[in-house]
């Protein structure tokens, strides 16, 4: 007899939880229900947050963000750049260890580096000006470029995902495109692959070799990674009730992004911290698939925007709390330094379903059906399906809705073939504002064709304009050129943004040490 996700779910609680005497012990484990599951484990392969944080939890970086968003030494001791900027020296610490016991070379950090390079935006970037990048021994990192890359270390040390973790040389040599054959790193914790059960557990235990930063204070992704917990189970549970309940019983011990209409409850316990460790918040959007029609058209996609409205999508997440959502928002976050006002009439102009209809029929369309894919177990992503298909209905589009779990989503968008052959038109989901800031780490912006983020956009003046961004010397020119960004975006539309919310996490507050940033599990204590 097979079991639903739930159940089973409820199975792995019952069997892992203590009796209560043993659930006061201090070595008690930390038990955590992120907001998805966990169903790709190479941080390479993917840009999902439930990935980049078990990828901080195995992995260490070179450089960290802290919590002012200034770029730290992580991994590297000192670094030096030389020959007017085309020369970089990076020189790891010492006593850096993997999981295996192997120590971390420079040869292992090389090998990732490239690695990573080839699936991100801006390591693509320093791919394209890298001459070399080698070992000049075993603690130096040598970097030479053709052309200075002023972002070098902001790249490293970014924490939007894919993220420059560093592995053994050994799995740094897989081909990107495919996952590593194993889960080594040289992290604050070790991944404990014999007690995987997809769709509902991951466990690590504190990697006791571990030499955290001496210097500096624990924030984002930067300072001394202390894990004071001995071990950290991670409980996937799909339905948002049970979660709560277990919350509230001490069953698990924290929630990643409660369900909104849950707040109120969990709010009211005085054992419950609920606080918000992004204020950027979180933009999502509507995705296009370039290569497939009818949305490799860009006059069909510019023929949805009449019809959009962004306080639809982001009010069906959050409900009617107006301090959770935003709507006005262009391609950058708002308020934020590249945020500009630039052609956003086209979002918060009059809203007409029918000019959608006008238009799509002066482009071409003729009712081909579009395969809009939704999540059922991520409420956000599922309450954005809802309204995307209901919006593109209203529009005049032939709307099929596939729903399925959000590790079928994250499956099935990397499928390049026509929806009739397992791929998709168009998709939801939403991105921190921190990963969005500006045109060099926009992974949605990005738009070189295959090597671009899902939808795979190829839109050449995007590409020279986000190059010259990058060139810029001076913050004013920079935001002039973001500005024309934005107008170039609202004619390619590589996609559609659709509003801002805030999304909480709930923790107990026995608990305490939680760091704002990314989800992590370092400086984590249980308080007795």
């Amino acid at each position: 007899m097979s079991l639903s996700p739930t159940r089973r779910a409820a199975m792995l609680l019952a069997g892992a939880l203590p009796a209560p005497a043993l659930a006061q012990a201090r070595n008690r484990p930390l038990r955590f229900a992120p907001f998805a599951d966990l169903s790709v484990l190479d941080p390479i392969t993917t840009t999902t947050y439930v990935t980049r944080n078990h990828g901080f939890m195995v992995f260490d970086t070179l450089y960290g963000l802290d919590e002012e968003w200034g770029v730290q030494p992580q991994m590297a001791e000192s670094q030096s750049v030389e020959d007017d900027g085309k020369r970089i020296l990076i020189r790891l610490r010492d006593n850096l260890r993997f999981h295996d016991g192997e120590p971390v070379r420079a040869a292992d950090c090389a090998a990732s580096i490239r690695r990573w390079a080839a699936r991100d935006p801006l390591g693509q970037t320093l791919l394209a000006r890298a001459a070399e990048i080698s070992a000049r021994d075993d603690r130096t990192i040598e970097i030479r470029l053709n052309r200075p890359f002023p972002l070098l270390f902001e790249a490293l040390a970014k924490t939007s995902p894919p993220i420059a973790f560093m592995m053994p040389e050994r799995l740094a040599k897989t081909d990107p495109a495919r996952a590593i054959p194993e889960v080594i790193g040289s992290g604050p914790f070790r991944f404990l692959a014999g007690e995987r059960v997809p769709g509902a557990r991951n466990a690590y235990a504190r990697f006791d070799g571990y030499v955290p930063r001496p210097q500096g204070r624990p924030g984002g992704s930067a300072g001394p990674k202390v894990a004071h917990v001995e071990r950290v189970e991670w409980i996937t549970i799909p339905d948002a009730s049970t979660t709560a309940n277990a919350l509230q019983t001490g069953e698990i011990d924290w929630w990643e992004w409660p369900s909104f209409d849950l707040l109120p409850r969990l709010r009211a316990r005085a054992d419950i911290r609920v606080w918000q460790p992004d204020s950027s918040g979180f933009l999502p959007f509507l995705r296009f698939n370039h290569l497939h029609p009818p949305f490799d058209n860009p006059a069909i996609r510019r023929a949805v925007l009449p019809a959009i409205v962004q306080s639809d999508f982001v009010q069906a997440i959050v409900g009617q709390d107006r301090e959770l959502w935003s709507d006005g928002v262009g391609f950058f976050p708002p308020g934020t330094l590249m945020a500009s006002d630039e052609g956003m009439s086209a979002l918060t102009g009059p809203r007409d379903p029918e000019a959608s209809r006008r238009a799509l029929a002066a482009a071409g369309y003729r009712g081909e059906p579009v395969t809009l894919l939704g999540a059922t177990d991520l409420l956000p992503v599922s309450a954005l399906a809802q309204v995307a298909a209901q919006t593109l209905r209203h529009a005049g589009m032939n709307v099929e809705l596939v729903m399925s779990d959000w590790a079928g989503v994250v499956a099935r968008r990397a499928n390049r073939n026509p929806p009739a052959q397992g791929g998709w038109n168009a998709m939801l989901t939403y991105f921190s504002g921190l990963d969005l800031l500006h045109p060099a780490v926009h992974l949605l912006l990005r738009a070189n064709g295959t090597a671009a983020w899902p939808g795979w956009p190829t839109l050449p003046q995007l590409e020279t304009m986000r190059e010259e961004w990058m060139e810029a010397p001076e913050l004013a020119q920079r935001q002039a050129i973001a500005r024309r960004i934005q107008a170039q975006a609202f004619i390619d539309l590589p996609y559609v943004p659709v509003g801002k919310f805030i999304q909480p996490t709930a923790h107990r507050r026995e608990w305490t040490g939680m760091v704002s940033g990314p989800t992590a599990f370092w400086n984590i204590r249980r308080e007795s």
